[in-house]
């Protein structure tokens, strides 16, 4: 395979990659600006594009180690770094789903609450700039697109690789799940279910971190076994 690698392709993948969990990461800065914490302590809405960057920091990280596990030395190390970057990536996961179950549960308390829960929900979470997370979804999808290319354009057999293919698929799918949450209801009701959509997307991250942890830990294991 690595005769075959056509090493461009795979650079141009990685950093379209690597753009998305930054886009994501960094997503909460430009979508709902105003809407800057509240008396009531509780974060501002826009959880949905941020949280995708829990699935797609694992599409990059298994892409990055399917090239580097053509070089010896480096491979010889992946079980460890990638036992660490799960172990702490489960950890991350966890307190984000608790820390957006807090605020999912405040905003409902909030618009169950007549009249003046609801008139806070309304003042506080009822202004979400659907038009700005709809752009940056749709600029995060063309570069998801354009990472698949790439990695096609690199080597066929990436896309073999049945982990990477699910997750992949799984990475897609999240940004359509966010993308309906946020246009299938009004716009005073796309807080809660921008929050219902992260929750969801990071219990998907979460079951899958675990899953690579486990084989991460197998691996060490049998690393260091005597023959």
């Amino acid at each position: 395979m690595l005769d075959e690698l056509r090493k461009p392709f795979l650079i141009i993948a990685l950093i379209l990659m690597l753009l998305v969990v930054l886009i994501e990461g960094t997503s909460v800065l430009w979508i709902n600006p105003d809407a800057v914490g509240s008396s009531l302590g509780a974060e501002r809405p826009g959880y949905g594009i941020t949280y995708l960057a829990f699935v797609d920091y694992l599409v990059f990280y298994v892409t990055l180690w399917m090239g580097l596990e053509m070089i010896p030395k480096l491979a010889r190390f992946q079980g460890c770094v990638t036992a660490i970057v799960t172990f702490l990536g489960c950890l991350g996961t966890i307190v984000a789903i608790i820390t957006c179950l807090i605020a999912l549960i405040i905003m409902v308390t909030l618009l169950l609450a007549p009249i003046f829960g609801t008139i806070a929900y309304v003042a506080i979470y009822g202004h979400f700039d659907r038009g700005a997370a709809s752009a940056t979804l749709s600029l995060i999808m063309a570069l998801k697109i354009g990472f698949v290319v790439c990695l096609l354009l690199a080597h066929q057999g990436f896309l073999q690789h049945k982990g990477l293919l699910v997750l992949i698929l799984l990475s897609l799918l999240c940004n359509i799940i966010i993308s309906f949450l946020h246009g299938f209801v009004p716009l005073l009701l796309v807080s809660i279910t921008d929050a219902i959509g992260a929750i969801i997307v990071a219990i998907i991250a979460l079951i899958w971190t675990i899953f690579i942890f486990v084989f991460a830990v197998i691996a060490i294991i049998k690393a260091f076994k005597p023959d």
